[in-house]
Protein backbone atom coordinates (compact mmCIF):
# COMPACT_ATOMS: atom_id res chain seq x y z
CA UNK A 1 0.00 0.00 0.00
CA UNK A 2 1.24 3.49 -0.70
CA UNK A 3 1.73 5.81 2.43
CA UNK A 4 1.00 9.66 1.99
CA UNK A 5 3.55 12.15 4.13
CA UNK A 6 1.92 15.90 3.79
CA UNK A 7 2.51 18.74 6.28
CA UNK A 8 0.14 19.01 9.28
CA UNK A 9 -1.64 22.01 9.30
CA UNK A 10 -3.11 23.25 12.97
CA UNK A 11 -7.04 24.06 13.24
CA UNK A 12 -7.59 28.22 11.72
CA UNK A 13 -8.51 29.64 14.98
CA UNK A 14 -10.68 32.80 15.06
CA UNK A 15 -11.81 32.41 11.50
CA UNK A 16 -14.13 35.70 11.32
CA UNK A 17 -11.61 37.92 12.14
CA UNK A 18 -10.53 38.97 8.64
CA UNK A 19 -14.22 39.41 7.74
CA UNK A 20 -15.04 42.04 10.05
CA UNK A 21 -14.87 45.52 8.94
CA UNK A 22 -13.90 46.77 12.48
CA UNK A 23 -11.70 45.68 15.86
CA UNK A 24 -11.46 47.12 18.82
CA UNK A 25 -8.83 46.59 21.77
CA UNK A 26 -6.23 48.06 23.62
CA UNK A 27 -2.15 48.16 24.05
CA UNK A 28 -0.01 48.27 26.89
CA UNK A 29 3.97 48.37 26.92
CA UNK A 30 6.94 50.07 27.32
CA UNK A 31 9.08 52.61 25.56
CA UNK A 32 12.61 54.13 25.52
CA UNK A 33 12.54 58.07 24.90
CA UNK A 34 15.58 60.77 24.21
CA UNK A 35 16.20 63.52 21.37
CA UNK A 36 17.93 63.89 18.25
CA UNK A 37 20.13 66.85 19.73
CA UNK A 38 21.77 69.18 18.20
CA UNK A 39 24.29 71.39 19.97
CA UNK A 40 25.80 75.16 18.93
CA UNK A 41 28.23 74.99 16.93
CA UNK A 42 30.77 77.12 19.25
CA UNK A 43 29.39 76.25 22.63
CA UNK A 44 32.60 75.54 23.86
CA UNK A 45 34.07 79.05 23.16
CA UNK A 46 30.35 80.61 24.44
CA UNK A 47 29.59 78.63 27.89
CA UNK A 48 32.53 76.63 28.27
CA UNK A 49 30.48 73.26 27.46
CA UNK A 50 32.95 70.20 26.56
CA UNK A 51 29.99 68.05 25.42
CA UNK A 52 26.33 67.51 25.78
CA UNK A 53 24.73 64.05 25.16
CA UNK A 54 21.41 62.72 25.96
CA UNK A 55 20.34 59.37 27.49
CA UNK A 56 17.25 57.76 26.65
CA UNK A 57 15.34 56.68 29.45
CA UNK A 58 12.58 54.30 29.88
CA UNK A 59 8.79 54.42 30.19
CA UNK A 60 5.44 53.04 29.49
CA UNK A 61 1.79 53.76 27.71
CA UNK A 62 -1.38 52.37 27.72
CA UNK A 63 -4.12 52.77 24.78
CA UNK A 64 -7.22 52.04 23.36
CA UNK A 65 -7.25 50.37 19.73
CA UNK A 66 -9.36 50.81 16.72
CA UNK A 67 -8.72 49.12 13.60
CA UNK A 68 -10.65 49.47 10.25
CA UNK A 69 -10.04 46.96 7.57
CA UNK A 70 -9.25 48.20 3.94
CA UNK A 71 -10.69 46.61 1.76
CA UNK A 72 -8.82 43.48 1.61
CA UNK A 73 -7.66 42.14 4.97
CA UNK A 74 -4.36 42.69 4.33
CA UNK A 75 -4.52 46.19 4.76
CA UNK A 76 -5.83 47.74 7.65
CA UNK A 77 -6.08 51.34 9.29
CA UNK A 78 -5.24 51.71 12.92
CA UNK A 79 -5.61 54.13 15.09
CA UNK A 80 -4.54 54.36 19.01
CA UNK A 81 -5.14 57.57 21.43
CA UNK A 82 -2.37 56.66 23.91
CA UNK A 83 -1.62 57.56 26.94
CA UNK A 84 2.42 58.05 27.66
CA UNK A 85 5.10 58.36 30.54
CA UNK A 86 8.16 59.62 28.89
CA UNK A 87 12.12 60.86 30.43
CA UNK A 88 15.01 61.62 28.65
CA UNK A 89 18.30 62.79 30.28
CA UNK A 90 20.41 65.70 29.14
CA UNK A 91 24.37 65.82 30.41
CA UNK A 92 26.10 68.29 30.06
CA UNK A 93 30.20 68.43 30.42
CA UNK A 94 31.48 71.43 31.80
CA UNK A 95 35.04 73.02 31.77
CA UNK A 96 35.63 73.30 35.36
CA UNK A 97 39.45 74.05 36.72
CA UNK A 98 38.55 74.03 40.11
CA UNK A 99 37.47 69.94 39.58
CA UNK A 100 39.47 67.60 40.05
CA UNK A 101 39.68 66.31 36.37
CA UNK A 102 39.25 69.56 35.04
CA UNK A 103 35.25 69.31 34.84
CA UNK A 104 32.11 68.54 36.05
CA UNK A 105 29.22 66.67 35.14
CA UNK A 106 25.85 68.27 35.41
CA UNK A 107 22.52 65.82 34.48
CA UNK A 108 18.97 67.31 33.25
CA UNK A 109 16.25 65.52 33.11
CA UNK A 110 13.08 66.18 30.82
CA UNK A 111 10.04 64.85 31.64
CA UNK A 112 6.47 64.52 28.98
CA UNK A 113 3.27 63.13 29.73
CA UNK A 114 1.76 62.58 26.15
CA UNK A 115 -1.79 62.16 24.92
CA UNK A 116 -0.75 60.64 21.28
CA UNK A 117 -2.98 60.01 18.81
CA UNK A 118 -1.56 57.94 16.11
CA UNK A 119 -2.72 57.00 12.63
CA UNK A 120 -0.73 54.08 11.00
CA UNK A 121 -1.58 51.93 7.80
CA UNK A 122 -1.34 48.16 8.73
CA UNK A 123 0.25 45.66 6.03
CA UNK A 124 0.18 42.54 7.11
CA UNK A 125 0.65 39.03 5.66
CA UNK A 126 -1.43 36.29 4.69
CA UNK A 127 -2.39 33.73 7.73
CA UNK A 128 -0.17 30.69 8.37
CA UNK A 129 -2.20 28.98 10.67
CA UNK A 130 -2.61 30.86 13.75
CA UNK A 131 0.30 33.51 12.99
CA UNK A 132 0.66 36.35 10.85
CA UNK A 133 3.25 39.11 10.86
CA UNK A 134 2.97 42.84 9.56
CA UNK A 135 4.34 46.11 9.02
CA UNK A 136 3.31 49.77 9.72
CA UNK A 137 4.11 53.41 8.42
CA UNK A 138 2.00 56.62 9.67
CA UNK A 139 2.60 59.52 11.81
CA UNK A 140 0.91 60.92 15.26
CA UNK A 141 0.03 63.93 17.19
CA UNK A 142 0.91 64.51 20.16
CA UNK A 143 -0.03 67.04 23.11
CA UNK A 144 2.54 67.14 26.17
CA UNK A 145 0.44 67.45 29.29
CA UNK A 146 3.26 67.59 31.11
CA UNK A 147 5.09 70.66 28.77
CA UNK A 148 6.41 73.75 30.68
CA UNK A 149 6.38 76.09 28.07
CA UNK A 150 4.33 78.83 29.11
CA UNK A 151 6.30 78.41 32.32
CA UNK A 152 8.08 81.11 33.75
CA UNK A 153 11.80 80.54 33.98
CA UNK A 154 13.76 79.86 37.27
CA UNK A 155 17.09 80.59 36.30
CA UNK A 156 18.58 80.00 39.94
CA UNK A 157 17.32 75.86 38.89
CA UNK A 158 16.83 76.32 35.05
CA UNK A 159 15.23 73.83 33.31
CA UNK A 160 14.82 72.78 29.65
CA UNK A 161 11.59 73.62 27.85
CA UNK A 162 9.85 72.06 24.99
CA UNK A 163 6.92 72.39 23.26
CA UNK A 164 3.81 71.18 23.95
CA UNK A 165 2.12 70.15 20.16
CA UNK A 166 4.36 67.94 18.53
CA UNK A 167 3.86 66.13 14.67
CA UNK A 168 6.16 62.89 14.90
CA UNK A 169 6.82 60.25 11.67
CA UNK A 170 6.43 56.47 12.61
CA UNK A 171 7.51 52.89 11.31
CA UNK A 172 7.37 49.70 12.97
CA UNK A 173 6.52 46.12 12.34
CA UNK A 174 4.91 43.17 13.99
CA UNK A 175 3.81 39.53 14.95
CA UNK A 176 0.02 38.43 15.39
CA UNK A 177 -1.07 35.37 17.24
CA UNK A 178 -4.53 34.26 16.96
CA UNK A 179 -6.51 32.13 19.95
CA UNK A 180 -10.07 31.34 19.79
CA UNK A 181 -11.58 34.54 20.33
CA UNK A 182 -8.81 37.56 20.40
CA UNK A 183 -5.52 37.88 18.85
CA UNK A 184 -2.59 38.65 20.65
CA UNK A 185 0.65 41.40 18.96
CA UNK A 186 3.92 41.89 19.31
CA UNK A 187 4.93 45.26 18.36
CA UNK A 188 8.13 47.09 18.02
CA UNK A 189 7.56 51.07 16.68
CA UNK A 190 9.96 54.02 16.13
CA UNK A 191 9.14 57.58 16.02
CA UNK A 192 11.17 60.89 15.37
CA UNK A 193 9.17 64.22 15.19
CA UNK A 194 9.15 66.48 12.25
CA UNK A 195 10.47 69.57 13.67
CA UNK A 196 12.53 70.53 16.68
CA UNK A 197 10.63 70.91 19.74
CA UNK A 198 13.10 72.83 21.84
CA UNK A 199 12.31 76.16 22.96
CA UNK A 200 15.57 78.55 23.36
CA UNK A 201 14.87 80.50 26.39
CA UNK A 202 18.91 81.02 27.43
CA UNK A 203 19.73 79.87 30.79
CA UNK A 204 22.91 77.98 31.23
CA UNK A 205 20.99 74.57 30.28
CA UNK A 206 20.01 75.83 26.95
CA UNK A 207 22.18 78.31 25.67
CA UNK A 208 24.14 75.11 24.61
CA UNK A 209 21.35 73.22 22.21
CA UNK A 210 20.24 74.51 19.34
CA UNK A 211 17.73 71.76 17.83
CA UNK A 212 15.70 68.80 20.27
CA UNK A 213 13.84 66.49 17.86
CA UNK A 214 11.24 63.94 19.76
CA UNK A 215 12.33 60.45 19.46
CA UNK A 216 11.13 57.23 21.50
CA UNK A 217 11.18 53.20 20.53
CA UNK A 218 7.69 51.64 21.85
CA UNK A 219 7.77 47.95 22.39
CA UNK A 220 3.96 47.40 22.89
CA UNK A 221 1.19 43.86 23.93
CA UNK A 222 -1.65 44.29 21.64
CA UNK A 223 -4.86 42.79 22.24
CA UNK A 224 -7.53 42.27 19.70
CA UNK A 225 -11.57 41.23 19.51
Amino acid sequence: PMVLFGQKFKQERYKNFDRRLFHFGFMLGFNSSDFTLYPVQNAYEQFKILNVQNDAQPGGQLGILTTMRLGTPMIRLRFIPTISFLERSIKYTFEDTTAKLGYRIEDERVNSTNLDFPLMLQFRTKRLNNFAAYCLVGGQYSIDLQSQQDASQNFYDPFVKIKKNDWQGQIGAGLEFFAPYFKFGLELKYSHGFKSSFIQDYTPVSNPIDQLYNRAWYFSLIFEG
